[in-house]
């Protein structure tokens, strides 16, 4: 019942997004041009909140492909690898002794909406700042491939049930800002961007276990959180916008 809630609530949100970002565009008309295509990459300090009493940071890392409908709302294709650990062989660690590490990949697509989008930054010093934070969300894939312990060294003999290899719905939602470096032409052909990332990961593939709740708390779906850093070049394409990008 929980996931149903949040997959509503998230689809509400997405058709939200893709509403502001449709009266941005009307409204915009012939006038400053900017180049729609682009990639980027980026690292990322991330830490998983799995069913195990311990978890690690670790960086995870990820290439992109960027389509900026406008200036302010990019549709990005990511792939992001690296790893996620927790647990370990001590009590401290995981009351059942359960511990792994998942060196995992992503596929996501995500759209994010600046404030640039919807508020009138021009003339304005502090709003030509804010505009660049945004919101963002999307749909993506986990590729698990996880190095779990299976047999308790508490519990002798039982086996802890799960697999080692799942494939899994992830969400991702955003929150961040992109500080734009324009050209001389006031087109922002260098992004680089300041994030932070939480995505709940539906299944039980991300730590690799599968412990009936009747012998383990399990109460929420497993997630991690990401804070990153990348560089997007915008680098094909020309489209026009309605006002100044730059805001000058």
């Amino acid at each position: 019942m929980v996931n149903i809630i949040t997959l509503f609530a998230l689809k509400k949100y997405l058709l939200f997004l893709l509403f502001a970002a449709l009266c941005g565009k009307i409204k915009a008309q012939a006038g400053y041009n900017y180049a729609e295509y682009g990639l980027g990459f980026g690292v990322s300090y991330a830490r998983p909140f799995s069913d195990l009493k311990a978890n690690y940071n670790d960086y995870v890392y990820n290439v992109n492909a960027n389509y900026y409908y406008t200036p302010y709302v990019p549709v990005t294709l990511e792939i992001q690898f690296g790893k996620l650990r927790g647990g370990g062989n001590t009590v401290k660690e995981d009351a059942s002794t359960r511990r792994f590490s998942n060196n995992f990949k992503a596929v996501l697509l995500h759209a994010d909406l600046q404030l640039g989008q919807v508020i009138d930054y021009q003339q304005s010093f502090v709003l030509n700042v804010l505009k660049n934070f945004y919101i963002g969300s999307g749909l993506g894939v986990m590729l698990n491939s996880v190095d779990a312990n299976r047999e308790s060294l508490i519990d002798i003999g039982y086996k802890f049930p799960g697999s080692s290899s799942s494939v899994g719905l992830l969400v991702p939602l955003r929150v961040g800002y992109e500080l734009k470096i324009y050209n001389g032409y006031g087109e922002p052909n260098i992004r680089l961007d300041f994030g932070y990332q939480h995505n709940i990961a539906f299944g039980e593939g991300m730590d690799g276990y599968d412990d009936p709740p009747t012998k383990f708390k399990n109460n929420a779906v497993d997630q991690y959180r990401q804070f990153s850093v990348g560089v997007k070049l915008n680098l094909w394409g020309g489209a026009a916008y309605g006002k100044s990008i730059s805001g000058n």
